[in-house]
């Protein structure tokens, strides 16, 4: 049998008010909306205008039309066929199928409304208007037809209690046949036979008889099963629904009963945080609550062939839910005075943790509501003042109101980021730079007390979703790109690198516990994306503050994970192939603590080694002149050594070749290469302000814009155009001496002194998520194995593998 689809929501609880469309319709009988069930069994809203009945000549037949009530469009076309089984739900809802998986709805604002297009389609059908469905939903077997046409109706046993076993037989023999379903479902509605059902329950429980009440268990269990809205409407009321969860108590499977009854009346209390004036909207809440507490707790797992007998069950918890919703949002003395006592320094810690609570699950109700009602809602929190409350809120001590409103700051952040970021540029006009809404949450992400750091975690996705150029709106001039990543790295950007640069003053960690290396490792993950997608923001950033340098002392850290993560931000940079970071990371030898790395790391084949061998493995195949010349210059002796990967023999090969090539004027190309080309990392052109950027002499620049070291500033022109011919004229004039030197201290793993650069300003790093890649270059364990990492025919793909790694 087809599912039967759940109800979609009434409409009078959606309009906000007359719902007229400026004037032009005033007949508010047939304003309807729309709505077609998706694949997932939800209904969707295809927009609210108003219908009407009549003979369409295309379609030879009397149709069903809605027109829109913004703009007069056809939103609905339906010919009234002969043959379809039409529904009629709730005294507001019209529902049928137009095709084997097309189902159709309209939801009347007025029960006057749906009563006049349901007598148009019984008309047209010749059915009864009185009739809930015009049509048997399945084709039934023979046996049931001919039962169809001997007995009109389901002849219900008395109500008796001598008789409930005979009832629950019946209701269980009825089950399996669709038609019997709704021959029981009739039976039952017509005879008020549920009431009657639970005044014998009030008898059992009376007479404490027992084998009566696990009768009435199987009972009220099979009714739920119809799956029947007219039937839910009943045992839901609020003079049943105590009754039915009571003889949902007696399940004959447990030696005990259960003391549902007992937990909603003693232990769930109902808190008003904020008087509910509406007695409708009250007793809705206890409802959908009590309903919702019967289908979680209750109402046993239902089998496979069970949960498609729920989905009413399903619609009408749904539907409740979009009213409480839409009520609570049109109320605005309600919305009002709960912000109002939210940031009220007298209100007291108790009844804040309550509103803030109340608020969080309102914001969780919403998650049920349309695209179009969703944003309604969101639109009225935020007119209300949701975003400056929340800074109140985050700004007190207690954690567990903290945490609440962290959750409901997701939801907004989920919902709409550009008004996030709008409201937290406007407040930095007017505020301190520590008590910003964005400085608050990064705080709260430091100083998560979780040792799994759970809290952190969401909270870092947040930042990432805020600081993410992708769902920033794009305008004609990208205002909102480079306005917020302006604000980000002015008033943010320090508080986000406070731990890691009071972490990294020294050559170690100064603090290396677990807790303070996940920390850390969030802190670079988020720093890696913003290298990736923030261009010239974060490069100022990494360079004018030397962050590079303060990351890689994290390699030194016991935490691999962590070590690899300097690594990743490192590799992520390289793989930008941008001459500036280059010339950034040779003037600070910052090769130095990676290739320490590498040979602390001995002959162990794991995860670093490979890393750090896909890096170099990088910059020979990607043939990044600038860093094979500092690498082999500077690192040589330490690495030529290493065999059981061609890597760096491989590098030496390019350095020798570019030297040859510079001997010859003719092949002389690194001038034009570091002139003229810029290496981009996708096809996407760089906004004209980052061109201005890239165009301007570092001497004319600002000092806030340097994109090298501060020392480096007074180098001229031919400097900052060829710097490796700069740099080898600098070796060259050293002592052999001095160089022997150098290379003990490299392989001894201490820091030579002369690779020491004093730096005024603080710095920062960026770590990745531990992921890395497993195919990498680099087997000291296996030299010779066939199609081992380290052949040079599988190097290139185990570079791309790493690569696509790092970017996810």
């Amino acid at each position: 049998a087809p599912d039967q689809p759940p109800a979609p929501p009434a409409i009078a609880s959606q309009s906000g008010g007359s719902g007229v469309a400026g004037g032009r319709m005033t007949d508010t009988r047939r304003r309807v909306k729309v709505y077609t069930l998706n694949e997932d069994r939800q209904w969707d809203d295809r927009g609210t205008g108003h219908v009407s009945s009549c003979y369409v000549e295309r379609l030879k037949g009397m149709s069903l039309l809605v027109r829109a009530e913004s703009d007069g469009s056809l939103l609905l076309e339906s010919k009234i066929n002969p043959n379809t089984a039409y529904q009629k739900q709730q005294d507001t809802l019209i529902v049928w199928s137009e095709a084997e998986n097309y189902d159709l709805a309209l939801s009347f604002q007025e029960k006057a409304g749906c009563d006049e297009i349901w007598e148009k389609i019984c008309q047209v059908q010749g059915k009864d208007p009185s009739v809930d469905i015009t049509q048997d939903l399945v084709d039934e077997s023979e046996e049931e037809r001919f039962d169809d046409m001997s007995s009109p109706g389901l002849e219900l046993p008395s109500c008796e209690l001598s008789r409930l076993e005979e009832i629950a037989e019946l209701v269980a023999s009825s089950l399996p046949s669709p038609l019997r379903r709704e021959k029981l479902a009739l039976a039952l509605e017509n005879e008020g036979y549920i009431k009657k059902l639970l005044e014998i329950f009030h008898v059992c429980e009376d007479l404490e008889n027992i084998e009566g009440l696990h009768h009435l268990y199987e009972i009220i269990k099979g009714i739920f099963l119809l799956n029947r809205t007219a039937l839910f409407e009943v045992m839901f009321s609020e003079e049943c629904i105590m009754d039915v969860i009571g003889c949902l108590e007696y399940d004959p499977s447990l030696s005990q009963s259960r003391k549902h009854r007992e937990f909603l009346t003693k232990t769930a209390k109902f808190k008003e945080v904020i008087p509910i004036s509406d007695p409708e909207l009250k007793q809705k809440i206890h409802q959908t609550y009590r309903v919702q507490y019967i289908q979680d707790m209750v109402l046993p797992t239902p089998s496979v062939f069970e949960e498609n007998m729920l989905s009413t069950l399903h619609s009408f918890i749904f539907f409740n839910k979009v009213e409480i919703v839409g009520m609570l949002q049109e109320d605005e003395k309600f919305l009002t005075d709960l912000f109002a006592q939210l940031t009220d320094e007298a209100t007291d810690e108790e009844k804040r943790q309550e509103l803030v609570n109340f608020l969080k699950e309102f914001c969780a109700f919403s998650q049920t509501l349309q695209p179009q009602n969703r944003d309604a809602f969101f639109k009225t929190l935020s007119n209300m003042g949701i975003l400056p409350a929340l800074e109140v809120i985050l700004g007190m001590d207690d954690a567990q109101v903290r945490s609440a409103a962290t959750d409901i700051f997701s939801y907004l952040v989920e919902y709409n980021p550009s008004m996030v970021r709008e409201f937290v540029m406007q407040e930095a006009q007017q505020n301190d730079d520590d008590i910003l809404l964005i400085n608050l949450i990064i705080e709260h992400m430091i100083c998560d007390t979780d040792p799994e750091l759970g809290g952190a975690v969401l909270l870092m996705g947040l930042l990432r979703t805020l600081v993410d150029p992708e769902n920033m709106l794009a305008t004609a001039n990208k205002t909102e790109k480079t306005e917020f990543l302006g604000f980000f790295y002015k008033h943010c950007m320090h508080v986000l690198t406070a731990p890691l640069l009071a972490n990294t003053t020294e050559d170690k960690p100064s603090k290396d516990d677990f807790q303070t290396a996940q920390l850390l490792a969030l802190i670079l993950e988020l720093l890696t994306f913003c290298v990736e997608h923030h261009t010239y923001h974060i490069k100022n950033y990494i360079i004018n503050k030397d962050i590079l340098r303060r990351v890689l002392v994290l390699m030194a850290s016991k935490h691999a994970f962590l070590a690899l993560c300097a690594l990743r931000f490192k590799r992520k940079i390289i793989g930008l192939k941008d001459e500036f970071y280059n010339r950034y990371i040779m003037k600070s030898f910052l090769f130095e603590p990676v290739v320490k790395a590498f040979l602390n790391n001995g002959s162990r084949y794991n995860l670093m080694n490979s890393a750090i061998i896909e890096m170099f493995e990088f910059i020979r195949v990607e043939d990044i002149k600038s860093l094979t010349a500092h690498v082999i210059e500077n690192y040589w002796k330490a690495l030529e050594d290493v065999d059981y990967v061609q890597t760096f023999k491989g590098l030496k090969l390019r350095f020798e070749q570019q030297r040859e090539r510079q001997d010859n004027p003719k092949l002389d190309s690194m001038r034009s290469i570091l002139r003229n080309h810029r290496y981009r990392r996708d096809a996407r052109t760089l906004e004209d302000e980052e061109e201005m950027w890239f165009n301007t002499d570092e001497d004319d620049m600002e000092d806030g814009e340097a994109v090298v070291p501060p020392s480096d500033k007074t180098k001229n022109d031919e400097d900052i155009m060829d710097p490796i011919s700069k740099f080898m004229e600098r070796k060259k004039l050293k002592e052999s001496e001095e160089k022997e030197v150098l290379l003990k201290t490299n392989l001894s793993g201490r820091q030579s002194p002369s690779f020491k650069l004093s730096f005024s300003s603080g710095t920062k790093s960026n770590l990745t998520s531990q992921s890395s890649a497993s195919n990498l270059p680099g087997s000291p364990g296996s030299p010779g194995s066939p199609g081992s990492p380290g052949s040079p025919g599988s190097v290139s793909k185990s570079t791309s593998q790493m690569a696509s790694v790092t970017t996810k």
